[in-house]
This record gives C-alpha cells, structure tokens and sequence, in this order.
C-alpha cells in the first residue's frame, strides 16, 4: 500500500482582485455556503459539497504575498471543475444568465467520474470553472 492515497480534491485557494463580486458569482449564483472568514489575514473559504473554495483578496495580507493579482495576462488557475448532482444545461443556462454570467457550450468531457456533459464559465477574475455533470 502506497504512503499516499488521493481521495479527491480538499479545496482550491483564488486570489481575487474583488471580494463582493467573486462572493456573488460562487456563493449567490453557484450557491457555495461561507463556511468560514479570517479578515485578519484575508480569507473566506466557501463549502463547495465535500471541498471548499478559498477567497483571498490579492490586498489582503494572505493575498499580498502571492504577487501580483490575476488578469489577461496573470491568470492564478487554469481551471477547476465542480462535479454537478444533477445537470439539466437549460435550466443551467437560464439559472447562469440571471446571475449576468455567460454560459459555455455543453460539451462531453471526462472527468473524474468519467465521460459526462459539461460546460465551461468564467469568474469574475477570468478564472474558467467547469461546471461538471
């Protein structure tokens, strides 16, 4: 038996160059929970169904240390994916739209769980997020 054995993703930390925007794009349109805030070092950690999402500002103290934020040309992530329970891509779309966020195509990608439907978004910080079926 190996020393290490990988169950799954435990979190993602984001540098976020807006707090409020990128809080209403997971919390208010993708629903992920504030599980937990340290504003003494700038952090806010999201639940994500079993994996949490880490917020942390890029002028915060925790967010300083990381150089410069992320843009065009500086990107922190090149993408993660949110495994879905459910992936109804109308229902989704419409859901995405109200929230002012532009859905993607939905295209068969493998995954984790294998080969299922997916679509690509963006943050407020143009980091691409899958959102996985």
């Amino acid at each position: 038996m190996s020393a290490i054995t990988i169950e799954g993703l435990d979190h993602i930390v984001l540098r976020v160059a807006d707090l409020e925007l990128a809080l209403r794009f997971y919390r208010d349109a993708l629903g992920c929970a504030e599980e937990r805030r340290i504003d003494e070092i700038g952090l806010i950690q999201l639940r994500a169904g079993a994996q949490l999402i880490d917020l942390v500002p890029v002028d915060s103290p925790l967010g300083r240390a990381g150089g410069a934020g992320p843009g065009a040309e500086a990107r922190n992530v090149d993408h993660f994916a949110l495994r879905l329970a459910s992936f109804d891509a109308d229902a989704i779309r419409t859901h995405l739209e109200r929230h002012g966020i532009e859905p993607g195509d939905v295209s068969e990608r493998y995954g984790a769980g294998g080969m299922g439907p997916s679509m690509y978004i963006r943050d407020p910080d143009g980091n691409v997020v899958e959102l996985k079926g």
